[in-house]
């Protein structure tokens, strides 16, 4: 007599995972009197990936004991992370092959190769899709119910001009691994599922961070982000700056499909996005994966300082007005300032015009970056950056004047961008969590699943007011991101991306559930 109906689904179901572009159902030699009643009667596939008439599974009819089963394939992963870095090599440091970081800069040529293999794979797995007016592609796989919103596994493809091969893109490929391991398993989500790559992420080419994404959810709008222009040197070949909706159209993605999720955009049931830590807490705690309850709030900043051009080796050094040695000492004491507070600064561009050696200069642009974990934190510290600011540069002009200088040193402070503090949903951080330590315990055993506070901004933060979102948290070597040398290790990249895949499953049965499905 078999006393547990359901172990004969593990053997199966593993090794169906195990082999690649899989068309076989793991089911399909147990009887009927072996499955459980809740199964129901045999039905036809309502999916074209579908070859045969064998039987798929639906969502609903997993089992909790099946989910730890539903596994990706670590090499097939790795092989799209390393083979996508070839579309943007960046900085070599070391001999091996993947020794090199990635500069994918957004709406570049190589951003647009990029891209290329994103539709072209997604396609090839049975999804449709769509790209909106501001470059967001959309990959969906069908589900059984097809008029209602999908549910996404979301990040970026773009990288830092310096950065490295695992920020977003990991993300992106273990989207598209679930659509793999969905196919290979026979599973029939009950909603439709899909990925979502979202336009310049990163900020760096176009200095707005979650461009895309913010434009989807109302954050910011369509024509100012189109007529935003490019950062350093111009790219076009008169040497101007190009703007994002030049490089769209030059790239071919500008369509016309609306581009906010408010006037008829893409709609989300959920967002589901892994991403490195991009620090060491994790590294510090010895774990494996974390659950991302939200994201810390933060503001970039221009910071224009005059004063007035002179000869450098005729000028007495107490008759200048020399905006760059001000800006130095704002920049050290600032950062004292964050150091006391427990708030993150970072400068992270400086120009001097006119940019001679043998001339002072007369206007010096500097960025920052203000980060705390609350609002109210970074209200708080805004607001004293800009009091000491503001008078140290007083106290600085008076004493000038009193040397005999005849010109003084003046300031602008210009907010460029604003995330506030946001919580994910509690239920879909919740089922994160219970798919992790499903993963975990089908490997070293461990079950503790930290929560965390993201300190990057992340696209999840612009879908997260509109549906259920959540995040997922693998470490990286040495905390290191935003450099050549970020690495996550491939065990590691594996079980977030099992946590991912098992993670919008349980969504998918919790949306039936409640409903959302019905009639």
């Amino acid at each position: 007599m078999l006393m547990n109906p359901i172990m004969p689904l593990f053997q199966p179901l593993r090794a169906c995972a195990l082999v690649p572009g899989s068309r076989i159902n793991p089911f399909r030699h147990l009887s009927r009197s072996l499955l459980p009643s809740t199964f129901g009667p045999p039905r036809q596939s309502h999916h074209p990936f579908t070859s045969t008439s064998a039987r798929p599974l639906r969502t609903t009819e997993l089992q909790p004991s099946h989910f730890p089963s539903l596994k990706c394939q670590p090499s097939r992963l790795w092989s799209d992370i390393h083979s996508t870095a070839t579309h943007g090599t960046g900085r070599r440091y070391g001999d091996q092959p993947e020794q090199t970081g990635l500069s994918r800069l957004t709406l570049t040529d190589s951003d647009a190769q990029a891209r290329s293999w994103f539709v072209e794979t997604t396609k090839s797995l049975g999804c449709t899709v769509t790209v909106d007016g501001i470059g967001n592609i959309f990959a969906v796989r069908p589900g059984l119910n097809n008029d209602v919103a999908p549910t996404f596994v979301g990040s970026h493809l773009d990288s830092q001009p310096l950065g490295g091969r695992f920020d977003g893109v990991l993300g992106v490929c273990a989207g598209i691994e679930m659509l793999r391991v969905l196919n290979d398993n026979w599973i029939e989500t009950e909603g439709p599922v899909g990925v979502v790559n979202w336009t310049n992420e990163e900020g760096a080419r176009f200095p707005v961070s979650m461009m895309g994404s913010g434009v989807w959810g109302g954050a910011r709008g369509l024509q100012a982000t189109y007529d935003l222009k490019e950062v350093g040197g111009g790219s076009g070949a008169d040497g101007s700056r190009r703007t994002v909706r030049a490089e769209l159209e030059r790239i071919g993605y500008l369509r016309s499909v609306p581009a906010r999720v408010e006037d008829g955009g893409v709609r989300m049931a959920g967002h589901f996005e892994l991403h490195i830590e991009q620090g060491p807490r994790l590294l510090a705690m010895g774990k494996r994966v974390a659950a991302v309850t939200g994201v810390q709030a933060y503001k970039w900043f221009e910071v224009h300082v005059y004063g007035r051009a002179c000869h450098s080796g005729t000028t007495p050094m107490h008759l200048r007005a020399d905006p760059l040695a001000y800006a130095a000492e704002t920049i050290s004491q600032t950062n004292s300032m964050a150091r006391m507070s427990g708030v993150l600064l970072s400068v992270g561009i400086i120009k001097a015009e006119p940019g001679s050696v043998n001339t002072v200069p007369d206007h010096v642009m500097f960025t920052m970056d203000i980060r705390a974990q609350t609002d109210e934190e970074l209200r708080e510290f805004e607001e004293t950056l800009m009091t000491q600011t503001t008078g140290a540069l007083t106290e600085r002009n008076a004493a000038a004047k009193k040397d005999g200088a005849a010109d003084e040193v003046s300031l602008e402070i210009k907010e460029t961008f604003h995330s506030p503090a946001m919580k994910f949903d509690e239920v879909a951080v919740g089922l994160v969590e219970e798919a992790a330590r499903d993963v975990l315990q089908t490997g070293d055993g461990e079950r503790e699943v930290p929560r965390m506070i993201s300190g990057a901004g992340h696209d999840s933060v612009n879908t997260a007011p509109h549906c259920p979102t959540a995040m997922v948290f693998v470490p990286c070597k040495d905390g290191v991101s935003h450099e050549p040398r970020e690495w996550c290790e491939k065990a590691d990249c594996a079980v977030g991306t099992d946590v991912v895949i098992q993670s919008v499953l349980r969504f998918d049965k919790w949306r039936h559930e409640q409903g959302h499905f019905a009639g």
